[in-house]
């Protein structure tokens, strides 16, 4: 199953069996219940997690009870000697007081218990200890309940708050102050007048947001569905947060109201015939609207989601296959924080991914023969927040959550592009033990490299999981950093919290460039400009590099920290100061990026997301290749070029050489070391014009430690020769000219004095010279060599010769001679 539901309450497990303990202990045995079982069941959630229950005795008796979801413990709150049944309920954070309205039972026969004339009784009663009780509406239209939960400090609150909700469609607050009386007694002060105020009318649906503590509702204006938001706070005040247009269709007669307890007041087994309707919000300042209309067809069902912190809606339109497959249950909305679920039992399952509506390739839909569409109650469904949800028939609360198991195994049966895509995001998304489940994605990459057409695997791997990494440290990383490596696929009050972090949303969709993610673009600029200036031999100040190189260390220590066993792979057993250069300065710029966008963020933290972030991505090349590395038994030696390769070490090359194309395009840094293990491998598992062809296409870039040890293993055969040559004649001329030096060959000889005789003539200007030539001097009698061998020697013994070219292993005219004659006679075939 994609989610899993773990039961954080059930109403037959945590309160039936100390009902039937205590109805035991006064000797009634268990029969209060066992005749009225059906009268048990949930009446509300409060903020602060407790569960609000009623349940009737053999007589009819009305009882109020609490769980409290931190004890683990029941609580009698109070008990109405009349059968009457209940709309709603409601209590106080300190406990002290209850509301509750209620309704003439509608067992035939039983008279009207309540006041003449009156449909509904709404009822506020001191129950610490069981004192006054005082009737606050008496009506003949149904009324429902909600004391506020203000999260303050201070404790007991002098001050509580109450909102009636009213079927003919206004909301009201009473404002109840309290005292205390007689040690711990609370009672009301001044209940023969409570004051209260007008806080919505003529709404057509409304939600509560327990955990949040905000009314939802819609007005309807000239036929048009209005949202409106009221936050409320500690204090009385409250304040009209937003008004935006919705593009729905609401009837001025209907009357809905959501997350304000359970009646049976509704036929739960009708709901597909009414619109369903539901806001959801989450830490990161997201607000999204979720709409289905009336079912009108039993062919297909069509619903909504509004992404408010996005500035934009999708609407998705599902076959519910053949006309005997009839839709008997209404549409469930989850939230489940990054995501949210459409679920139709029997039918399907859709998993938004909220933070990047954009791509809908982010976002996965299960239907079909599959006990995925089965997964949940087929009850009617509460979504509240924290990713909780309420199943009124049975009285569960479960806590949902991706099925990481699932997924997991989903990811491995997936067969098309867009379900890869979306599983990887919402594994990813699952943030505990993420080493478990970032080694079991490695692994599938590595079995299925080339499974996909439409992205690259390893790339968007490593974006994804570096973001998510980094994700929960503050809520715009999603504006700021890249989240996938796929870009395209074929009116609010300046508040603290969570209205801030929704403003901030806002402004960026209407304000911000459309490329505002970070880019390596100028990186690599910088990158290749520091690289260019190294091969002319001129470079920067040394501060600049020295604090580039700076910044790599900080980078690697923190790799180096994440590792929890010795590294197989033979990496960062050299410098590579191209890579440590490509390292810091991608640390430089992003530090800068984000302390342009992250405004109130002390920049010593921010140093240490750019820190965690770099080290993340480095980290997961490095366990992608642990992981090939410690799937084809290789072992270190591997760094030896004087052995053929094995049908393994094709393997790993292969997964290196993906590496290297999905880093090569994001401009991405590789641990130090890997380009050379990548030679040394390819110079064993390819052909010598496959190798080559590799070089030349920068596929294989040539190190100086690849290199040098290639001179030291190989010896001096033929094919070892060629393959030397075709290298050295490849090289930068600085690795060049060290690399010759340490091949004692004709081959290398004749390079280093071509080099040597070209910084000589590079500045050369002509003197008169005597046309006789002293043939003693010279050991063969060949004019142009001697007399060629005569300039050098000239140039050579001026003093300014001598210290622009001191230091060239005893590079002189003599040898450029022998290396000639040499060179020739081999041509010569002597």
């Amino acid at each position: 199953m994609a989610l899993r539901l773990a039961a954080d309450f059930d109403l037959r497990k945590d309160v039936l069996p100390g009902l039937r303990a205590a109805a035991g202990a006064r000797g009634g045995g268990a029969g209060i219940l066992e005749n009225n079982y059906e009268s048990l069941r949930v009446l509300n959630v409060e903020r602060n997690g407790n569960i609000i229950y009623t349940y009737k005795d053999d007589k009819g008796n009305v009882f109020f009870g609490l769980f409290d979801c931190h004890t683990r413990q029941n609580e009698h709150l109070y008990t109405f000697e009349k059968d009457l049944q209940v709309v709603s309920c409601s209590v106080n954070r300190e406990r002290t007081l209850l509301a509750a309205s209620l309704v003439q039972s509608t067992k035939e026969g039983r008279r009207n218990e309540l006041q003449p004339g009156s449909k509904c009784l709404t009822l506020l009663v001191e129950i610490h200890p069981v004192n006054n009780v005082k009737v606050l509406k008496a009506v003949d239209s149904y009324i429902w309940v909600q004391f506020l939960h203000p999260h303050v400090e201070s404790n007991p609150l002098p001050e509580n708050h109450l909102l009636l909700i009213s079927e003919e469609k206004y909301i009201e607050q009473f404002h109840i102050q309290v005292i205390q009386e007689d040690g711990n007694g609370v009672v009301i002060k001044n209940s023969g007048h409570l004051p209260r105020e007008r806080v919505a009318e003529d709404f057509v649906w409304a939600q509560w947001d327990m955990s949040e503590q905000r009314l939802y509702y819609v007005e309807l204006k000239k036929s048009r569905s209005i949202l409106k938001c009221i936050q409320f706070y500690a204090d009385e005040n409250f304040n009209l947060m937003f008004e935006a247009p919705l593009d729905i269709a609401l009837s001025d007669s209907g009357f809905n109201l959501v997350n304000f307890g359970c009646t049976d007041l509704q036929d739960q087994e009708k709901l597909s015939e009414h619109p369903t309707l539901c806001v959801f919000t989450n830490h990161t300042g997201s607000l999204c609207v979720c709409y289905s209309p009336k079912l009108d067809s039993w062919e297909q069902i069509t619903y909504s989601v509004f992404y408010f912190h996005k500035g934009h809606s999708k609407t998705f339109t599902a076959a519910l296959g053949s006309a005997d497959s009839r839709v008997t249950k209404g549409i469930t909305f989850l939230n489940l924080d990054y995501f949210v679920a459409v679920y139709l039992p029997g039918h399907f399952f859709h998993l938004l991914n909220i933070q990047h509506p954009d791509l809908v390739c982010h976002s996965l839909f299960l239907t079909g023969n599959n006990e995925v569409v089965d997964m949940l109650p087929h009850g009617p469904l509460q979504s509240l927040s924290g990713s909780l949800v309420l199943d009124w028939c049975s009285g569960r609360l479960y806590r949902a959550d991706l099925n990481r198991s699932y997924l997991l195994e989903f990811l491995w049966d997936a067969w098309l592009d867009w379900e890869k895509m979306a599983v990887l995001h919402c594994v990813l998304s699952c943030r505990q033990d993420t080493r478990f489940l970032e080694t079991k994605i490695i692994q599938w990459i590595s079995e299925n490299i080339s499974a996909c057409h439409s992205f690259d695997l390893i790339q968007e791997f490593i974006i994804a999981s570096s973001y998510w990494s980094i994700y929960p440290e503050t809520g715009n990383m999603d504006k700021l950093l890249p989240y996938s490596s796929v870009l395209t696929w074929n009116t609010v009050h300046s508040f603290k919290g969570y209205w801030e972090k929704l403003h901030s949303n806002l402004e960026y969709v209407k304000y911000s460039e459309p490329h505002s993610h970070y880019s390596n673009s100028v990186v690599r600029r910088e990158w290749h400009s520091l690289i260019s200036e190294e091969k002319t031999g001129k470079r920067r100040s040394m501060a600049y590099v020295r604090n580039i190189l700076d910044n790599a260390i900080k980078v690697i220590s923190k790799l180096e920290a994440r590792r929890l066993e010795p590294r197989l792979t033979p990496l960062f057993q050299e410098e590579d100061n191209h890579q440590r250069l490509l390292v810091g300065l991608m640390v430089s710029e992003l530090k800068d990026h984000l302390l342009r966008h992250l405004r109130g963020i002390e920049k010593k933290r921010i140093e240490q997301m750019v820190l965690d972030y770099i080290s993340k991505q480095l980290d997961l090349i490095c366990q992608i290749l642990e992981a090939s590395w410690r799937r084809h038994n290789l072992h270190p030696w591997i760094f030896h070029f004087n052995r053929r390769a094995s049908a393994a070490e094709f393997a790993v090359f292969h997964i290196m050489t993906r590496i290297l194309e999905a880093t090569h395009s994001l401009f991405l840094p590789l641990p130090p070391g890997f380009h050379t293990l990548h030679t040394v491998l390819g110079v064993r598992c390819l052909p010598l014009h496959n190798l080559l062809h590799y070089i030349d296409n920068g596929v294989l870039l040539l190190t100086e430690t690849a290199v040098t040890r290639l001179m030291k293993d190989l010896d001096n055969t033929e094919k070892s020769e060629k393959l030397k040559f075709s290298i050295i004649v490849r090289l930068p001329p600085l690795i060049g000219q060290k690399i010759c030096r340490l091949w004692d060959h004709p081959m290398s000889s004749n390079i280093i004095s071509r080099n040597h005789v070209k910084r000589l003539l590079q500045d050369y200007k002509k003197q008169p010279r005597s046309s006789v030539i002293d043939k003693s001097s010279y050991s063969v009698e060949f004019l142009p060599l001697n007399y060629f061998t005569g300039i050098l020697t000239d140039i050579e013994s001026s003093s300014q010769a001598l210290n622009a070219f001191e230091g060239h292993d005893n590079v002189d005219a003599k040898f450029v001679e022998e290396a000639a004659l040499k060179h020739t006679m081999v041509l010569l075939g002597l």
